[in-house]
């Protein structure tokens, strides 16, 4: 059978960390979009119930999680047109790794801001 680690070995080239990245993110988006069908479907037990479990998003790992979903739906959402541009123009498909990095400077550029003012709470 020969060695597990040529098997499970990971190159960590951009293509395969942009790859990694955007299952991990996407997976995460679902995983908040499946609490929130459930969080809202609360309100069918009354307006208490509700209330209470709207609580629960108040408490501080909660808001740190909120800024962890921002930079997963950032991430997603960046990365997820750089695929399109490499799906629709193949030529393109030369300088994924240039996307790659676009996808990260973008990223940087518009998550650090807004995770500094999501953060904000914090200092008060």
């Amino acid at each position: 059978m020969g060695k597990i680690s040529k098997y499970v070995t990971y190159r960590g080239q951009e293509g395969q960390w942009s790859w990694l990245l955007h299952r991990i993110t996407g997976i995460g988006v679902f995983l908040f979009l499946l609490a929130h069908i459930l969080d809202t479907a609360m309100i069918g037990w009354g307006p208490r119930i509700y209330n209470e479990t709207m609580a629960i998003y108040r408490h501080p790992l909660f808001r740190i999680g909120e800024v962890i979903l921002a930079g997963a739906v950032l991430y997603h959402a960046l990365n997820g047109v750089r695929i399109i541009i490499i799906d629709f123009w193949p030529e393109s498909n030369a300088a994924q790794k240039k996307y790659f990095y676009a996808v990260v400077v973008l990223f940087t550029l518009i998550f650090v801001p807004a995770a500094i003012y999501m953060m904000a709470w914090m200092t008060k």
